[in-house]
């Protein structure tokens, strides 16, 4: 009996607590509610176990397989089944003309009429020679459509607006890599940086042979499993010589010639026969300190800066269009050999960059000046 009215008591108790604690307010009302709302943290532990269960649970359906489990082409047989661009399907289109209104037009026009989509667009015109340029990289808007054209059928179609416009043009593929003969005579600093540059493709060009006027770098070239041709030069052969290179240049297929320190200089007659087509690299910041021994003279003159000079091979030695320049600073205490060591790299680095411009054809002849589209 004393239990069960203690119980009585307690629930007494318990009645006149909530009595005198009404609410008195809606707001307090409503805070009561969203506690009661707000879960306790045992009811979030809860959740997450739950959470975690599935996922564990649903591990081992096929939706979910391992890497350890998957083939490799799982995610491969997922992506876009769109064809893969190729870089015979790229091509680079190079022209001058005189400038005039509608030159843009004419050729946006001609890419969309052939179903083509520009990649990249350049153009500039000199207010100087009244000339205008214009490099262009365009590909086929779709190539799943079946309706590829070759380069050929390209130029033959693109011919009517080139000639409209009387337009100087080059149409070619990126999928047809530049061949490029180079030639050195016993300073290798140029061909072994180019040789390089090539062999991990930061050069986009072929070399199939070596020509050199000494012997020096044969074992070099044997390295790149590159063909050496050694063409002795004296007064009484550089006839003979120069006619071998102009066969050699034929029978390769060349595109370009580099001098990589070539110390000949080359007749008139094989700087026509090669226009536009040969790069050399001049130990100096062209126009100063022209010739033999420019470091020296450079010395002499006591210079702060030393440079180097790529420029395209004219039948006025070392007067060709420049195509790159650069320098580094330089200081009194320097002797002749350590200008020359400073120099190489600097030779090396400018000779490299104006090969890859000229053989990605973003360079266009201005006269005797040159449109760099880099």
């Amino acid at each position: 009996m004393a239990s069960k009215a203690r119980t009585t008591q307690l629930y007494r108790r318990a009645i006149a607590l909530a009595e005198s604690t009404k609410l008195s307010s809606s707001t307090t009302t409503r805070q009561l509610y969203h506690q009661s709302r707000t879960p306790s943290q045992a009811q979030i532990i809860s959740r997450q176990q739950k959470i975690c269960s599935k996922h564990l649970t649903s591990a081992s359906t096929p939706q979910l397989k391992s890497f350890s489990t998957s083939t490799p082409l799982t995610f491969a047989k997922q992506s876009s089944t769109l064809p893969k661009m190729a870089k015979e399907d790229e091509f680079i289109l190079t022209l001058s003309c005189s400038d005039r209104p509608g030159i843009v037009h004419a050729v946006t026009g001609f890419l969309a009429q052939h179903n083509q989509n520009i990649v990249d667009s350049q153009q500039f015109g000199d207010p100087t020679s009244k000339k205008f340029f214009m490099r262009v990289h365009f590909a086929p808007a779709d190539i799943a459509a079946g309706n590829k054209m070759s380069v050929e059928e390209l130029k033959t179609s693109f011919e009517q607006t080139a000639q409209s416009m009387a337009m100087d043009y080059e149409l070619t593929s990126l999928g047809k890599k530049p061949r490029v003969m180079i030639m050195v005579s016993k300073i290798g600093h140029c061909l072994n940086d180019l040789l390089f540059r090539q062999s991990i493709s930061q050069l986009g060009i072929e070399v199939p042979l070596i020509v050199s006027n000494h012997p020096d770098f044969e074992p070099l070239a044997a390295t790149y499993k590159i063909p050496f041709h050694h063409l002795p030069v004296t007064a009484a052969t550089k006839v003979e010589q120069e006619t071998r290179i102009l066969e050699l240049v034929k029978e390769n297929n060349i595109d370009l010639i580099v001098l990589a320190r070539y110390m000949q200089v080359l007749s008139p007659t094989l700087c026509t026969a090669m226009s536009g087509k040969i790069i050399n690299i001049h130990h100096s910041f062209l126009p100063s300190f022209k010739g033999a021994k420019p470091y020296h003279q450079a010395y002499d003159r006591g210079v702060k800066i030393i440079g180097a000079t790529a420029h395209f091979v004219t039948s006025d030695l070392d007067e060709g269009p420049i195509i790159e320049q650069n320098v580094v600073r330089v200081g009194h205490a320097l002797s002749p050999k350590e200008l020359t060591l400073e120099g190489s790299n600097v030779e090396s680095n400018v000779l490299a960059t104006a090969v890859k411009w000229v053989t990605e054809r973003r360079v266009l002849l201005n006269g005797h000046k040159t449109v760099v589209f880099n």
